[in-house]
């Protein structure tokens, strides 16, 4: 029988760096009987030649379209929106289950062309458990930002934006530069940032206060929330009394808001900077109903329109945080790749 082949595409998403596989994985999968043909990438933060030298086949960009209907085509982020039918399975994050803006047009490309896929989102454990994220890196890279923008808020006019961000090398790199910034910020306040975020014992969460941690925000300035402390029922004035509230929740049902637009509306308000590292801008589910425009690494954050008294209040809705961090975000993801639904012959 003939060995599975995997075919690694080139993410055609702005600003997108990480990969679903790395070179280590990929041995690691040639080794366990696959092929793996890997599609040369200008924006992928690991070389070409580092795929070929374990063993991966160098194939063109995009040529995915073209290979045989067997061919099992891996990925990270959505496709372009095109209107040509599937024919392949498909491994990625799709973006679809929590009738997001457009699912419909995504979903039906599938049958009309006999294809699967095989949402990341969706593929979990014997416990129900995600068994490849990137939350943890998500939230890191979030909490990491939002003290950058909460400094910026101090520092410059109301009418100057935060300004666009760049993937780093690595995480020292990263930490090194939100410590700058949260100095001069402290500096500006007189105090530390007082930091909420919703979701702290999940990957996501423990990310988040992993980088508060790193980049020196005090203990007694982080509120971990979880389950227990949100049971209540929201909004809650736990957030509008901090300054900077980071949503690490991931829903598939609603609950009642975290914040909404009426409890901004306070005059004793401290809250200047959200980050919603779920990103589900257009999901009915969202707890943050704040916004409608998702954010990007060019533009990282909007503003929140409205709003009659306090701080002018900034949120940062960017769907591919890890990127912000791409090289050690995919190793600790394609760790746990492939799933167990993929299995080699041969």
């Amino acid at each position: 029988m003939a060995p599975t082949v995997l075919h690694l595409r080139s993410e055609t998403k702005p600003l997108e760096h990480r990969s679903a596989l790395t070179p280590t994985t990929t041995a690691a999968l040639i080794k366990a009987g696959y092929v793996v043909n890997v599609e040369r990438s200008p924006e992928r933060i690991f070389d070409d030649s580092e795929f070929e030298a374990v063993g991966a086949t160098l194939v063109p960009e995009g040529s995915w379209e073209e290979v045989p209907k067997e061919h099992i085509i891996v990925g990270l982020k959505e496709l372009e929106e095109k209107e040509f039918p599937l024919k392949h399975v498909h491994v990625q994050f799709a973006h679809c289950y929590k009738h997001q803006a457009g699912w419909e047009n995504v979903l039906a490309r599938f049958p009309r062309g006999g294809g699967t896929l095989l949402d990341l989102e969706f593929l979990v454990d014997e416990r129900g458990r995600r068994v490849a994220a990137f939350g943890f890196h998500a939230g890191f890279a979030g909490a990491a930002l939002a003290l950058e923008v909460w400094a910026h808020q101090l520092t410059h006019p109301p009418s100057s934006p935060f300004p666009g961000v760049a993937s780093y090398p690595n995480e020292d790199a990263l930490i090194t530069n939100v410590k700058k910034a949260l100095a001069t910020g402290t500096a500006a306040a007189g105090r530390s940032p007082r930091v909420i975020v919703i979701g702290a014992l999940g990957r996501c969460g423990s990310g988040a206060v992993d980088a508060l941690r790193k980049a020196g925000v005090p203990e007694e300035n982080i509120l971990k929330w979880d389950m227990a402390e949100t049971a209540k029922g929201g909004p809650f004035k736990e957030i509008t009394d901090s300054d900077i509230f980071v949503n690490c929740i991931y829903l598939t049902s609603k609950i009642p808001n975290f914040v909404n637009l009426d409890s901004l509306q306070v005059p004793d308000r401290k809250l200047s900077v959200v980050c919603d590292v779920s990103a589900d801008t257009t999901s009915p589910f969202t707890p943050v109903p704040i916004y409608t425009v998702a954010t990007t690494f060019d533009k990282p954050t909007v503003p929140v329109e409205g709003l009659s008294s306090g701080p002018a209040l900034s949120v940062i809705s960017i769907d591919h945080l890890p990127s912000l961090l791409p090289r050690e975000a995919s190793e600790a993801f394609s760790r746990k790749f492939p799933p167990p639904s993929l299995t080699p012959h041969g």
